[in-house]
């Protein structure tokens, strides 16, 4: 399910069922890059190696949803635990000279 967010005039992505559901619902941030050679790539922080791509942004963060969801699955409860405590700060642009 995709939910508008205004502010930042792009969409949100959230986990779960809302209804007849045993899991819990969870929103996770993403990163949204556009690929150089087309179409988009999702990274999503607090999950390492986590990330997708779509052909349209709307695409790449419904496949968003599906990977996050796949890579919940395969955590202990342990693990869902810490990597859910995890937050995202936010993103930087830092200088560099190359």
């Amino acid at each position: 399910m995709r939910v508008k967010n205004d502010k930042y005039k792009q969409d949100s992505v959230v986990c779960g069922e809302f209804m007849g559901s045993p899991h819990k619902v969870y929103e996770f941030d993403t990163v949204v890059v556009e690929d150089k050679s087309g179409g988009y790539v999702v990274f999503v922080p607090t999950l390492p190696g986590c990330h997708t791509q779509g052909e349209t942004i709307g695409e790449a963060l419904g496949n968003a949803k599906e990977a996050i969801e796949l890579y919940m699955e395969t955590l202990s409860k342990e693990e869902k635990t810490e990597f859910l405590k995890l937050k995202f700060v936010g993103i930087q642009r830092v200088k560099a000279i190359a």
